[in-house]
């Protein structure tokens, strides 16, 4: 039997998708582990992976992928793993409509277009292809401070669900993976720079440096409650490898929990949880009525 041939996105050094990638290795597939900066890929060339430039917000890039792994593959590929993603925290009254388009750029519109450019591949694949996308948790999650993202992961689930219709009729199979809580690197691709720091005259001014700290990731170093990332790829990955994988696929820390809260929890219930867990209170503090009237619609 052929081994099958697995391409996924963001496989830079210490995330989910160079995590992926090698657990997809060990499990006996051929992988092709892409990211746009080769010089942050040394855990893939020590484990002797196949290494390609792909930059996801890229159509020259993307094309220029597909070409290469046609070429190396013979035509065909097996399995995309749409992964490469990055975060953006900010309450939604200081939310800048610039970083709001970046993050959209690199969290959903490369769904489709490295779906598109990778299709002609998958439609190849002997017994159907099969593309993955991580959604995470948070595509049905409204956690607070981080609702751009929360709507980016949220779009791309509807989109896995209508993809998920229109590629049966192919023999493709989507799976939309919600991941929870892993060890990864993702705080350093958060969007960072003036614009990334929640401003003096924002409604939560009075949690300013706490949340400024917290969307830096300078307070979730430790990681304590995070799955280590090679533990959760070696599980997804052997669920991915399945006749019949999931169509939704749940992994990570607290991922359990959150599927049956968010459906045997009421609503009501929930978002009351989720204002006392963020200590609401202390990050609206003592800010003068002026201050909270005057700044909303800054963001934009």
């Amino acid at each position: 039997m052929s081994r099958k041939l697995v391409l996924v996105t963001g496989c830079s050094d210490g995330g989910l998708g160079s995590a992926l990638a090698i657990a997809f290795q060990k499990a006996g597939c051929r992988v092709f582990a892409t990211a746009r900066n080769p010089a942050k890929m040394s855990e893939m060339k020590a484990s002797g992976i196949e290494i390609l430039v792909l930059d996801v917000t890229s159509l020259d890039s993307i094309k220029s992928c597909a070409d290469e792994v046609r070429k190396l593959a013979d035509g065909t590929l097996d399995v995309l793993v749409n992964n490469a993603g990055r975060g953006y925290s900010m309450p939604i009254c200081d939310v800048k409509l610039e970083e709001m388009r970046r993050l959209f750029e690199t969290n959903l519109y490369p769904i489709v277009t490295v779906t598109q450019g990778f299709l002609p591949l998958l439609l190849k694949a002997k017994g159907g292809g099969l593309i993955v996308n991580n959604t995470s948790v948070c595509s049905v999650l409204g956690v607070p401070m981080e609702g751009i993202y929360n709507a980016s992961k949220g779009a791309v689930a509807l989109l896995s669900e209508t993809m998920r219709i229109e590629m049966a009729t192919f023999n493709i199979k989507v799976v939309d993976m919600k991941t929870g809580a892993v060890e990864s690197r993702i705080d350093e691709n958060q969007i960072l720079g003036p614009d990334s720091l929640v401003p003096e005259s924002s409604l939560f001014s009075a949690g300013r440096d706490a949340l400024n700290a917290a969307f830096s990731g300078d307070a979730l170093k430790d990681g304590d409650e995070r799955m280590p990332r090679h533990q959760w790829a070696k599980t997804v990955v052997s669920r991915l490898l399945k006749r019949n994988p999931p169509l939704h696929l749940w992994a990570g820390t607290y991922s359990a929990l959150i599927w049956i809260v968010t459906r045997l929890l009421p609503v009501g219930a929930f978002n009351s949880y989720l204002r006392r867990k963020y200590e609401f209170p202390k990050l609206v503090g003592d800010a003068p009525k002026t201050v909270r009237q005057g700044c909303l619609g800054e963001g934009l």
